[in-house]
């Protein structure tokens, strides 16, 4: 079992979600674990200039997949089967960071933990624990 490099990983991410470049980039993935960058700037904030609860939903569920497609390649068929995510702060409207890294890599399983932070700011403003199913 094999994975990607982070310029597969990028290019497979457009070719899935064209609008992958617009919002996250891939920052680093190795062994098992990935870094995404999810640009404030290109919206999803709530009312109070916050970034919105979902968006850092989204913004993990990407990173352990990512994390998933550096241990296994042939693992792009993986479906999220459940996603727990516990905010911990409001984060400022910057630019987040979110750090997964796979606690679990099964043969039927996987489970990634996920710590999502702002730029320049090593706090969590979420924490989060993802499990992908294999079909």
């Amino acid at each position: 079992m094999s994975g990607m490099d982070i310029d597969e990983a990028n290019a497979w991410f457009r070719g899935h979600f064209p609008n992958f470049d617009k919002s996250m980039k891939l920052e680093s993935m190795g062994s098992g674990k990935a870094v995404i960058r999810y640009f404030a700037a290109g919206g999803l904030l709530r009312p109070e200039g916050t970034v919105a609860g979902p968006t850092m939903m989204l913004i993990a569920d990407t990173a352990v997949f990512a994390a998933i497609l550096s241990a296994d390649r042939d693992a792009t068929g993986t479906v999220t089967s459940n996603l727990n995510i516990s905010f911990l702060k409001p984060p400022p409207p910057k630019d987040l960071l979110a750090d997964a890294e796979l606690l679990s890599l099964g043969t039927r399983l996987i489970v990634g933990e996920v710590r999502i932070h702002t730029d320049g700011d090593d706090q969590p403003v979420a924490h989060a624990m993802v499990t992908y199913a294999r079909r």
